[in-house]
């Protein structure tokens, strides 16, 4: 198993659930802990890897495939590159994160971080997969945590939301599946292996490759989400318990843009053809997530469609297709990814002691949860992209790439940075300043185990933000 470290990382999740399995579901606490240690090997195992890595070469690293199925052409091929391993290193941060702040979970102890580990295991598959059919697997994989998840242990509104997000994501898999089965019917080694489909796919005329495009740009668009797939996103982001959410923001939307980033290494010619395209559908998304965020009460709610936003900053980097901008879009997922996170717990952890969500119904709570406001200003920080943070350099990267491909057009995207600026600091200072509310005056402030994880995530984006050469060479 050593040979292969690849089918090792994706294994620890999952022995790690079966092992939960086993546990007495009367033991909430045991099971909690053992949960956490999982995630926390599996973390530890990820870092030791980056010593097996070299960052420089583009090549697919710890490559381990074995052939599944010769007839249908599928393969259990693994491997990663300076695009998956930053997605994987992502993943078992924001779990380890999540779990650690799911202390509220009271209810179906076990179902829960069962869940949460099977999702971790899925998620990363579809990163490290190096076949289209394996990939496809782990996508659909993705789904069955997730709206167990939100059903079971979401909002009041959590059936409506979890079913929304399985038909939304489901209907675009559809159109993902029918490409690749043209592209696969179309590649002379009959294999559904990413190296033998970009081979068929350059005997492709360019109106045939525009068309399997078409059919994955819907598949990765809902995930990611594009407008105007994104309906199920504010939804499940309400509804989906606060350690979900950091999941769902922090890095499964992550899915849809590395998805397209693997299609159009296959199929350049229709990235050539529908460069425009990306550039508006990534603006779109940029303004409308941004203006509907600034529209909202519901902290949740702003959060989702800051998602939306800073994924349209993702979109216009894609929509270069040259160095500078693609590495902005690749460091603003990560830098995202952690932003997203830190920010989701933190609001999560306060409606945990307030019970309520909506802005207006703050107030000064600088006198009572100093804790909560450094990290909560530091985590907007990270979302506006101010210097010393890693939404800086992602956004400073799309913005030299984008004026290499577009010119003055990409003002559009410092139009983004300023209403996101709008509706972060307008949070900030309903949330600190003003009067005190008389049912304020008792907020709990973070414990210790919630700072570390929240300020753990924060510290990753001051980290990248001061040092980003391991994500941008």
């Amino acid at each position: 198993m050593m040979d292969h470290p690849l089918i090792l990382l994706l294994l620890l999740p999952a022995v790690g659930a079966f092992i939960l399995a086993l546990l007495p579901s009367g033991r909430p606490g045991l099971i909690r802990n053992t949960a956490i240690g999982v995630a926390a090997v599996t973390l530890a195992y990820a870092v030791s890897l980056t010593q097996q890595i070299d960052f420089s070469n583009p090549a697919i690293q710890l490559a381990t495939s074995v052939v599944w199925n010769p007839k249908l052409g599928t393969s259990f091929s693994l491997g990663v590159d300076g695009l998956a391993f930053p997605m994987v290193l992502l993943t078992t941060v924001l779990v380890l994160m999540a779990l650690l702040a799911s202390h509220m979970i009271t209810h179906h102890v076990k179902g829960y971080y069962l869940l949460m580990l099977l999702l971790e295991a899925a998620t990363m598959g579809v990163f490290m997969a190096q076949d289209w059919g394996l990939f496809y697997v782990f996508w659909e994989l993705v789904l069955i945590p997730l709206f167990f998840l939100i059903d079971r242990w979401g909002g009041k509104n959590r059936q409506t939301a979890a079913l929304n997000f399985v038909l939304y994501t489901m209907g675009g898999s559809i159109f993902m599946l029918l490409a690749l089965l043209v592209l696969f019917d179309a590649t002379p080694a009959h294999s559904f292996t990413f190296a033998a489909m970009a081979e068929g796919a350059r005997q492709l005329s360019t109106a045939e490759q525009v068309l399997i495009f078409s059919g994955l740009l819907i598949g990765f668009g809902v995930k990611m989400p594009l407008f105007p797939l994104h309906g199920w996103l504010p939804l499940a982001h309400v509804e989906a318990p606060s350690p979900v959410s950091i999941l769902l923001s922090g890095i499964l939307l992550k899915m849809g843009s590395y998805g397209l980033l693997r299609a159009i290494d296959i199929l350049p010619a229709a990235a050539q053809a529908m460069q425009g395209l990306l550039f508006t559908l990534g603006v779109i998304g940029l303004l409308y997530g941004g203006l509907l965020a600034w529209r909202q009460s519901d902290m949740k709610k702003m959060i989702a469609y800051s998602s939306v936003s800073h994924m349209g900053v993702v979109l216009i980097g894609i929509s270069t297709l040259n160095v500078i901008g693609m590495t902005g879009a690749v460091y603003q997922m990560v830098a995202h990814g952690l932003v997203a996170g830190a920010t989701f717990m933190l609001i999560g952890l306060l409606y945990e002691r307030t019970h309520t969500r909506d802005i207006n119904d703050y107030g000064s709570l600088i006198r009572v949860t100093p804790r909560f406001a450094f990290l909560i200003i530091l985590a907007f920080v990270g979302g506006v992209g101010l210097p010393s943070t890693a939404g800086f350099v992602a956004e400073l990267h799309v913005l030299i790439g984008g004026f290499e491909a577009w010119g003055w057009s990409i003002v559009l995207l410092s139009l983004g940075v300023l209403i996101t600026a709008t509706y972060s600091i307008r949070t900030v200072k309903q949330l600190y300043t003003g009067p005190m509310r008389l049912d304020m005056q008792q907020v709990e402030d973070m414990r210790p185990l919630e700072m570390v994880a929240a300020g753990s995530l924060i510290a990753g984006t001051l980290l990248l933000g001061f040092y980003p050469t391991p994500c941008s060479r």
